[in-house]
């Protein structure tokens, strides 16, 4: 019997790109011909229906609020995936690279960004409707599984330590905590991995950390193979930051099974889109192909 793999995306704090990277991998498995939910359940700032550019008539919230019907609230979005041209140098072309099977299908469940909504749901959390919005969580994650015969269901949460990531994260099989490279964010992620994490992993819950926008990719490639003084300066540096992701294991107790390097090229786009569809040459998209192996592992 098929185990469904529910994958968690958290963070300490926003802006570490799991909302990019739960949306891309999503996308890259379905390429790969497997069957997947999305859901975007950060719900004080949802995203991802940007990277998808459509207005269902159901959101997450209907579902949660006893307002809609699963199959209402999930939407099938296997075309926009399908249909998204690839570029291959000057040649755009949707069947020809990696061997992109068509037999994926994915649905995609997005939460309302509308004030009055966010706010009907923190209002709920905070009259004793936790147990029943878990319930709820749970519930979703099972008709998931039966319904759709998901063989992933990715879940992108709120940042912090917040009710609503917490019960998330109860219901997920694999948690990655994603976080950039600057002190603030090592020191919150550490504090979450102490109040939250831990209890989790007690549990049997295993949790790791990805390591997002590390420096190392803007540097220019001159640089990296000069032999003057310039060059070996910026070598050094590299080392450094490698040293830095390296010793983050021992410092926040969590093993790191992915450090992804800051790709200026996607980072400052004024648009969102689905990189590992339009560009599955880029380094970013070999990236998650070594997560999606590791996941498969």
């Amino acid at each position: 019997m098929k185990k469904t793999k529910c994958i968690a995306f958290h963070s300490y704090k926003g802006g570490t790109g799991k909302t990019t990277l739960a949306s891309n991998l999503a996308a890259l498995l379905v390429r790969k011909g497997l069957r997947v939910c999305l859901l975007d359940l950060d719900v004080y700032a949802p995203s991802i229906q940007s990277y998808f550019g459509i207005r269902p008539v159901k959101w997450i919230n209907d579902y949660l609020d006893s307002n809609g019907e699963v199959e209402e609230v999930m939407q099938d979005l296997t075309d926009i995936v399908n249909k998204t041209n690839v570029t291959l140098g000057n040649v755009s072309d949707a069947n020809s690279s990696n061997n992109f099977s068509t037999e994926g299908k994915l649905w995609v469940g997005f939460s309302s960004a509308k004030k009055e909504e966010i706010q009907k749901l923190e209002g709920g959390a905070g009259t004793g409707n936790r147990k029943q919005f878990l319930r709820k969580f749970m519930l979703l994650r099972e008709q998931l599984v039966s319904d759709y015969d998901a063989d992933y269901v990715i879940v992108d949460t709120s940042p912090g330590i917040r009710q609503w990531s917490i019960n998330v994260l109860a219901v997920a099989d694999i948690l990655l905590l994603t976080l950039k490279m600057g002190d603030l964010d090592v020191d919150g992620t550490k504090k979450i991995v102490e109040e939250v994490y831990n209890i989790f992993t007690g549990f049997g819950t295993p949790s790791y950390l990805i390591c997002n926008r590390v420096s190392g990719y803007c540097v220019p490639h001159t640089y990296s193979i000069s032999k003057d003084a310039q060059g070996v300066i910026e070598l050094q540096k590299q080392e450094e930051s490698s040293d830095i992701v390296n010793g983050l294991s021992n410092q926040i107790g969590m093993k790191i099974i992915s450090s992804i390097p800051c790709y200026c090229d996607i980072q400052f786009l004024k648009k969102e889109f689905l990189t590992v569809l339009k560009y599955p040459d880029h380094p970013f998209t070999k990236q998650l192909e070594k997560l999606i192996e590791w996941l498969s592992s």
